[in-house]
């Protein structure tokens, strides 16, 4: 069955005998408050349809209908379907070999870090984090440049799956050398 919230990174992106581990998205919690946002913004215009239009004279319902009807598109474009959006096109990947990261809507910017030269994964859970299952996630590097990634669901198996994996691309390094 289609996913449309399925990430699927391109198998062309990958080098020879790497594979995706994890394929993750930011927590859903950053959706809650563009969804509340949707819904007072229904509410609200509702109200000033409803309440304000009758009262206004016959030539200028229309006028007015046209106002509120652009200013509630502003508003639900602003609050709503552009942080849906980042979002949307926010990606974290895990391949046996690097981290990749991807974001933005119409400019897209991207990160690549081998697994090879991250030296610490740690993890911070809120107790807003703990009751919906996410976390902060901070790698740092060799460089001590720490990467953070923030609403990690599931964030204490994706500390796990990174650890392992960076144990076993050492010990390739180190076969290799």
């Amino acid at each position: 069955m289609w996913d449309p919230f399925r990430m699927a990174f391109s198998e062309k992106l990958l080098g020879d005998g790497e594979h995706v581990v994890l394929d993750l998205r930011t927590h859903w919690k950053a959706l809650i408050w563009p969804a509340v946002a949707f819904v007072l913004l229904c509410a609200a215009a509702g109200v000033v349809i409803g309440v304000a239009l009758p009262a206004v004279p016959p030539g200028g319902k229309t006028v007015l209908g046209w106002v509120v009807a652009a200013v509630a598109a502003i508003l639900l474009v602003w609050l709503c379907i552009i942080p849906f959006l980042r979002w949307y096109t926010t990606t974290y990947t895990v391949t046996n070999r690097r981290l990749i990261t991807r974001r933005g809507i119409l400019n897209k910017s991207g990160h690549d870090l081998p697994l090879v030269r991250i030296n610490n994964v740690e993890y911070q859970k809120s107790l807003l984090d703990r009751m919906l299952g996410c976390g902060t996630l901070t790698l740092t590097t060799a460089a001590e440049d720490p990467l953070t990634l923030h609403d990690i669901p599931d964030v204490e198996h994706v500390h796990l799956q990174l650890g392992e994996l960076m144990t076993d691309a050492d010990a390739t390094r180190r076969e290799d050398t």
